[in-house]
């Protein structure tokens, strides 16, 4: 294998003479082997994107040669259209808060600039990581700049899925309107209600998600691009801090702004503590759902079997015929990884000191796997389950009628106390308590009918 020679203040090294990559990214990739992981794509674009607006914005200042910042403009826009992801090798995972990653960009960009022209990769004389690419810059603005824009384009690939999942559970109320269920309380029975109402339920839910997420994307808006090293925009020109969000603005197609106090928007994480807190609570509902929809369609002979999911894959390697819920299964394993990334996304937060928090490489890995996992989830749930659920209507009529959740309708006419005889009475028994009600003497026929239609009861009185 061919090499070359590269220096940094640590020492020299060999790096294979194709590399985009340098010495800083390699002796990164050779210190932190954690996750075997690569930065996510999204990522590494978002890194492009701002490395272009800064050769762009430093070229119109006049602080940055017209050749050279347009050969780093055509080196970022091949990595935005998915060319060199290769030769970013710098684990997610990284000690020095992003510089790893971002010197990886500068690498690579730098190096395939000095191609364009005409040079020779390694030769930094034509165009350099730290004095070209990087100009006007530090890790501390450029690495959660590129996080927030990341988050930018992920989440609304979430609520697109999330709106989708919201049309198709109201699509399932509308089907199942008229089959009343007996509902449950603590896993006991309660009072019926119309399966239709259970669904509508879960898609007011997830509306509700959408719009929390959209509230917490906002604080995403908000960037810290001019500050460098501690938001005090040491070595930076005025015209390049005025210029350079509306130019990242410009360039990549997501509205951000520059924050009012570049001090503390270098220094604080929390708007991603916000999102991934929405995307915690998103979660837990989905898992609250994929659990419902397990327990009403367990069975499916010996269990509750009001609903059938959609079969998708043989359930056991030794019982014939058995068939899982494996999609809602897996919606709740990957809210379990959520509440933990949120947990590391905290925690992370909350450690940084003084001016900058050493601990975002481990923030945004979390959070990107957050974001990424969920919707996919999601997507999964909407084709592979939601969108096929069909009603046991017999069922849920059969079960319905062995319950004597239907006595509490009783109170409000003779009274909780002999409501509660007759329930009982009707669970030692087995008989009806329309029956036992008529036998006391205690309502005519026609009003029990009335009272106890469990249609009447699924809805207020009028």
């Amino acid at each position: 294998m061919h090499t070359r020679v590269e220096s940094d203040s640590i020492g020299s090294m060999e790096i294979p003479s194709d590399a985009y990559y340098g010495v800083q990214a390699l002796r990164a990739k050779q210190n932190f082997h954690i996750t075997g992981l690569r930065m996510n794509d999204e990522f590494i674009n978002s890194l492009a994107e701002i490395k272009k607006a800064a050769a762009a914005t430093n070229r119109d200042t006049g602080n940055l040669d017209r050749k050279i910042a347009e050969a780093i403009v055509c080196a970022c826009d091949e990595i935005i259209a998915g060319k060199w992801h290769d030769q970013f090798i710098v684990d997610p995972i990284q000690g020095g808060a992003g510089t790893s990653a971002n010197m990886n960009a500068n690498e690579v960009i730098a190096n395939r600039a000095v191609e364009l022209l005409h040079g020779v990769r390694g030769d930094y004389s034509l165009v350099h990581p730290n004095d070209h690419v990087n100009m006007s810059q530090s890790t501390n603005d450029v690495f959660p700049t590129a996080a927030k824009l990341t988050v930018l384009k992920l989440m609304p690939k979430i609520t697109a899925q999330l709106d989708r999942l919201r049309k198709a559970l109201n699509k399932k109320g509308i089907e199942f309107d008229g089959i009343v269920k007996m509902g449950r309380t603590q896993l006991q029975d309660a009072v019926p209600i119309r399966l239709g109402q259970s669904f509508h339920a879960y898609a007011s839910v997830v509306d509700r998600d959408v719009r929390r997420l959209e509230k917490a994307e906002k604080e995403m808006q908000t960037v810290n691009m001019g500050g460098t090293a501690v938001g005090t925009a040491i070595n930076v020109s005025p015209g390049y801090l005025e210029s350079i969000t509306e130019n990242i603005r410009r360039l990549s197609g997501i509205k951000v702004e520059q924050a009012c106090d570049l001090i503390d928007a270098t220094q604080n994480l929390d708007g991603f503590v916000a999102v991934s807190g929405a995307l915690k609570t998103c979660a837990v509902n989905l898992s609250k759902m994929a659990n419902d929809l397990r327990l009403l369609s367990s069975g499916p002979k010996a269990g509750i079997a009001e609903i059938n999911l959609p079969a998708k894959q043989n359930g056991s390697s030794i019982m014939p015929g058995k068939v899982n819920p494996v999609i809602p299964e897996v919606v709740t394993q990957v809210a379990f990884n959520i509440i933990g990334n949120d947990v590391a996304v905290t925690m992370a937060a909350e450690a940084g000191q003084m001016e900058l928090n050493a601990f975002e490489p481990v923030l945004f890995y979390n959070l990107f796997e957050s974001l990424t996992t969920l919707e996919n989830a999601v997507g999964t749930f909407v084709d592979n389950c939601v969108s096929g659920i069909t009603a046991n209507e017999s069922r849920c009529r059969e079960l319905l009628g062995q319950s004597v959740g239907i006595a509490t309708a009783l109170c409000p006419y003779i009274g909780y106390k002999k409501s509660a005889e007759i329930a009982k009475q009707a669970l030692r028994t087995g008989r009806q308590v329309e029956e036992i009600a008529l036998e006391d003497g205690l309502l005519t026929k026609q009003s029990l009918d009335s009272i106890l239609n469990p249609n009447t009861m699924t809805q207020p009185r009028m």
